[in-house]
């Protein structure tokens, strides 16, 4: 049996899996998100660990696992988010800094200026974006008093949501390649830490973590910290390599997107670097033994979290489920266009100075056209980032893959393909992200073979395009008026 950790944006999912990659066991729990100041956003350490070793004993209880039946624990984590610690007592020096967070757009912006953007490209395959960790340590090793000092003493460390889990279960400071490649901090081509990107930035070497394979033993988790299971942590990626890897994308071309809080399209593009495309970012896929796979990504901010926001935000749903009925009610959008730019914009068009905007409204519009236009929005975003992933490999996409929470949203899930205009397929275990987790662990402790991934994949459902090109491109027309009144909102 193995327990795969996702400890996601807006809470952690726990998954116990079999033998045969059957869930057999599950528990989910949220914990509270932290907005300081307009585009900022933080998450208390502490309470994710919490939260995660909760959930992780439910699902172990919900399987009926005793001590002694667990093999492996898998983890896959929202990226790119920033835990410092002291790595004696194990205590967060401030709130976590999440992927959504904006404050440093502004040092991206000088960076750009000062013409490092060539040598990020080069190195991380990323692009300068307050999206990525590094201008994230920075920031704190700049705002929080005394924390400089700490770290270069080596009494604070910095880590992804990754290593802070593998800290807080095996007392072992690590993190894998597709974690670090999110870092905007590792040389992707040489696969360790780039000491130019470190010295620009000022960040002491000693307080970021070893870089492990993705699959294989990275620690043992202490009894205490796993409700009485004492085994290997055996697989780890950030959570779109691993939903890549739940898909069985083990070959070149293979792709994926997962609908979560954002969403992501990923290209497996083997073990060979792909050079940097504009609007699209080069990154670690995972790592097995000493070689690394590679992907090429599109990724977008706000897909699930524009849901979320009229759920928490708006209150005028009360379950995210409510939006597909609501959509559904209506014919068509009637011109009522959401730009969820709630933290920017990512792939392919990457302005953190974007920011919401609804367009189209008339004294008719009705929650149902908010609700609409938000489900709209996820499929447009999609849309855009396959069309320049489309034009940098000049080969038109056949098939997505789909997973995530929203894939159970029929409505969402025909529009999608009507805006592709390709079959869009959702596989048996929706949770691929999870199950990418549990089968990197399953590799790394001899119970699967990547061959045996790559042969697992089975659909669940497929959703056929039935739009006409001529209301694709309507449609597709009124998205990007409404994409440009979104961008460049906020003044540098």
């Amino acid at each position: 049996m193995i327990l795969a950790i996702d400890q996601g944006t807006t809470g952690t999912t726990c998954l116990v899996f079999d033998d045969q990659a059957e869930l057999i066991g599950r528990a989910y729990r949220e914990f509270e998100q932290h907005f300081p100041a307009p585009g900022w956003v933080e998450h208390d350490a502490d309470e994710i660990w919490i939260v995660t070793h909760a959930v992780a004993g439910e699902a172990l209880e919900d399987a009926g696992l005793r001590v002694g039946e667990l093999a492996a624990v898998g983890i896959t984590n929202q990226r790119e988010t920033v835990c410092v610690w002291d790595p004696q007592t194990g205590e967060p020096l401030h709130r976590a800094i999440v992927w959504q967070d904006r404050r440093t757009a502004g040092r991206c912006d000088v960076l750009k200026a000062a013409g490092y953007e060539p040598l990020v490209r080069t190195r991380t395959g990323l692009v300068l974006d307050p999206y990525f960790s590094a201008t994230k340590i920075e920031w704190l090793l700049s705002n929080v008093e005394g924390l400089r000092e700490r770290a270069e003493d080596g009494r604070a460390v910095f880590g992804t949501i990754d290593s802070w889990l593998i800290f807080k279960l095996t007392g072992e400071y690590a993190t894998d390649p597709s974690n670090a490649s999110r870092t905007m901090l590792f040389d992707i081509g040489s696969g360790a830490w780039d000491p130019d990107l470190l010295e620009l930035l000022q960040i002491p070497a000693r307080a970021l973590p070893e870089v492990r394979p993705s699959s294989g033993e990275l620690g043992v988790t202490r009894p205490e910290a796993l409700h009485g299971h004492a085994v290997p942590v055996a697989g780890v990626a950030g959570d779109q390599q691993a939903a890549l890897f739940g898909q069985a994308c083990v070959d070149p071309g293979l792709g994926k997107n997962t609908y979560g809080t954002g969403s992501f399209v990923l290209q497996n593009a083997g073990h060979k670097r792909p050079p940097p495309v504009p609007g699209l970012l080069s990154t670690v896929a995972w790592g097995i033994g000493p070689r690394l796979s590679y992907a090429v990504e599109a990724s977008i901010f706000v897909t699930g979290a524009a849901i979320q926001w009229l759920r928490d935000g708006l209150g005028i749903i009360d379950e995210a489920a409510q939006s597909e009925q609501l959509a559904a009610s209506l014919e068509a959008n009637d011109g009522v266009y959401f730009v969820p730019a709630l933290t920017g914009l990512g792939s392919p068009h990457f302005d953190p100075y974007a920011r919401g905007t609804i367009v189209g409204l008339t004294r008719g519009s009705t929650r149902a056209h908010l609700a609409r236009a938000a489900l709209e929005a996820i499929a447009y975003q999609t849309a855009d980032a396959v069309r320049a992933m489309e034009a940098a490999s000049h080969r038109p996409l056949i098939e997505l893959r789909a997973d995530g929470g929203a894939t159970a949203n029929a409505w969402l899930m025909q529009f999608q393909a009507d805006m592709l205009g390709v079959p869009v397929l959702v596989p048996e275990i929706a949770e691929t992200t999870a199950l990418g987790a549990a089968y990197l662990a399953g590799i790394g402790i001899g119970l699967w073979t990547v061959d045996r991934v790559g042969a697992s994949w089975r659909e669940r459902r497929r959703y056929e395009p039935a739009m006409s090109a001529d209301e694709r491109e309507t449609l597709q027309t009124g998205w990007g008026r409404a994409l440009e009144r979104a961008r460049a909102w906020v003044e540098a």
